[in-house]
């Protein structure tokens, strides 16, 4: 193996072993030694990685939702049915979400830089449920919806998930949430 590819691999381990950390026990708490300590590497290793504590967290918050796009996208390319489309996706998100704490979602709440990250990727979501919705209209799947106006439900709902309001109102975790949003939407607009 080359130096240049080792060190994108163990790049790509530190920053799945940071993901890790965070996921389950949150960031804010943690400093860079305690973080280097748990990983078993040095400092001067994460800063090679970012040059801060909060640069680490927003680029382990990007390393996450890049990682966890990839396994939702190839979720929904498992399945070629637009109905079993929309569910593969919204349920893939939920089992992305999965081994994320609470104790990560009140400290990327509390961190701009990290909750913006988050926002960002619901948005993306939101488009990416438009178009699965417009594909199953164009194929006589679903009814003749609004897809933008399905989208935008979809991602309402989606910022009331991140922001922890449905799991406060229903008791529902970040998972559970979106395969119970991937339930109604599907069932609601099948043709």
């Amino acid at each position: 193996m080359t130096r240049p590819a080792f060190a994108t691999r163990r790049r790509t381990e530190l920053f799945d072993a940071l993901v890790a950390l965070f996921l389950s026990e949150g960031f804010a708490h943690l400093t860079l030694d305690e973080i280097a300590a748990r990983l078993r590497c040095s400092k001067s290793t994460l800063y090679t990685l970012a040059g801060s504590k909060e640069q680490l967290v927003q680029a382990a918050t990007v390393h996450f939702f890049r990682s966890a796009t990839e396994f939702v996208e190839a979720e929904v390319g498992r399945v070629a049915a637009p109905r079993e489309r929309i569910a593969a996706y919204l349920s893939a998100v939920g089992t992305a979400l999965d081994p994320v704490s609470d104790q990560f979602m009140s400290d990327l709440d509390a961190f701009t830089p990290a909750r913006d990250v988050y926002e960002q990727n619901t948005r993306i979501a939101a488009r990416r449920v438009q178009e699965l919705i417009a594909e199953g209209v164009a194929a006589g799947d679903f009814r003749d919806v609004h897809a933008a106006f399905a989208a935008d439900l979809v991602a309402t709902v989606m910022v009331r998930i991140q922001q922890r309001v449905v799991r406060e109102n229903t008791g529902l975790d970040d998972a559970d949430a979106y395969r119970e949003l991937a339930a109604i939407l599907t069932g609601g607009i099948e043709a």
